[in-house]
């Protein structure tokens, strides 16, 4: 396809997009953010409560200097941790002995980069590891984020007692529309009150299911899910997101040990067909070329970033071997063979299957070997090895 053609095509999809939107169709938070999945680092996967300015500054300069902002992440995220108390005022306090130069201070050095600046807080009393939540100091909170430079917010879910969720979501929106300051809205609640029916008009992006863990296929009994459990949980809810406003299987694990580069490459895969936010949760700083390949894959990316919106779903599953699509504002598909069986398997997709006429000839692109595969009609097959993916582009 021409790029003159492509482009048509793209303007035409954000063209019907833009009339849904007006017509009332499809309702999103009107603060004119996360318009493509948000995509950045967050600090929890890997650090968890051992957060420090110096570890922000460092992975903010690791962004920059690995390729990953040249590969489209711009949010720096703080995660759990970093605030300690309360002054007399009500001032939310951040650690002066990890935060010895202040949050604007960090924020200003994350945006000298280039980047943007991201903190996390809590809808209840406290904060999942028992720091101050924001509960009843929303509007205090979100005009010190705004005075901090803050460009994203994660707001979790623990302590909330009887809080409605919709509710306590709906207080801090508003809290922070009337900041001032763009703020990326990111709702954690676990998908614990299924977010997705009521979440489009108060956050950007939405927790969909439980915590993800660094395993290929595993559950705990507090909740954590590995990555074949997350993709179960969030197919099926593909209706209900789109720019601005998406649904969010939790932070990438790619880098952390718990899995296999083949596995990695299909968690990475999945979330980008899903039109996941992209929020590395690994040592930025210390990756090995493996790992910063996956990451900053700009092919697989596209996918993820497609302005068209639509998040990828399920469209065939035989024992344990599936085919997962993804409709592109170009009229293309992305398209992933997804093998979770112990062996490599032959995996087919038929245009059928992915919403075109069989009689169709059409380009088929590997995005992971970066190479065209020619012009296949009626189906593409190929083999994909165990806990592993072939994704391709698909261009009638």
């Amino acid at each position: 396809m021409d790029n003159k053609l492509r482009i048509g095509r793209v303007a035409l999809g954000i063209a019907v997009l833009a009339s849904l939107v007006a017509a009332g169709e499809l309702r999103a938070l009107d603060n004119g953010l996360a318009l493509t999945p948000p995509m950045g680092w967050n600090s929890w996967n890997k650090f968890a409560c051992n957060v420090s300015e110096d570890l922000i500054k460092q992975a903010a300069n690791a962004m920059v200097s690995s390729g990953m902002k040249d590969a489209g992440y711009r949010y720096v995220v703080i995660d759990d941790c970093w605030q300690v108390d309360r002054d007399a005022q009500g001032n939310i306090v951040a650690d002066a002995k990890r935060f010895p130069s202040g949050m604007q201070a960090l924020a200003d050095y994350v945006h000298s980069k280039g980047l943007k600046f991201g903190l996390y807080s809590d809808a209840g009393t406290g904060t999942c590891q028992n720091r101050p939540g924001g509960r009843g100091y929303e509007f205090q909170d979100a005009r010190q984020y705004a005075a901090w430079g803050v460009d994203y917010l994660k707001y979790d879910w623990c302590n909330h007692s009887t809080q409605d969720s919709q509710a306590s979501y709906s207080i801090m929106r508003d809290a922070l529309k009337k900041s001032g300051r763009p703020i990326v809205f990111s709702l954690c609640e676990w998908g614990s009150t299924k977010p997705w029916l009521w979440a489009a008009d108060v956050g950007n992006l939405w927790r969909a299911t439980g915590d993800i863990l660094d395993k290929w296929d595993a559950t705990v009994k507090w909740g954590g899910m590995g990555v074949v459990q997350i993709l179960d949980t969030v197919d099926g809810l593909q209706s209900y997101a789109g720019p601005g406003h998406w649904n969010d299987p939790d932070m990438l694990e790619v880098g952390n040990s718990g899995m296999s580069l083949t596995e990695y490459r299909a968690h990475f895969s999945m979330w980008c067909l899903l039109a996941a936010p992209l929020m590395a949760g690994n040592d930025i700083r210390s990756m090995t070329a493996d790992i910063r390949d996956i990451l900053t894959n700009k092919e697989v990316i596209a996918i993820d970033q497609d302005p068209l919106g639509r998040q990828g779903h399920r469209v065939k599953r035989a024992d344990g071997l599936e085919v997962w699509a993804k409709q592109l504002a170009d009229g293309g598909r992305a398209v992933a063979l997804l093998n979770r069986t112990a062996a490599e398997a032959k995996v087919t997709a038929s245009w059928t299957d992915i919403g075109y006429p069989e009689h169709v000839a059409a380009k088929v692109r590997d995005l992971w070997a970066k190479k065209d595969l020619g012009e296949k009609t009626g189906e593409f097959s190929a083999a994909v090895p165990s806990h592993g993916v072939v994704m391709v582009r698909v261009e009638p």
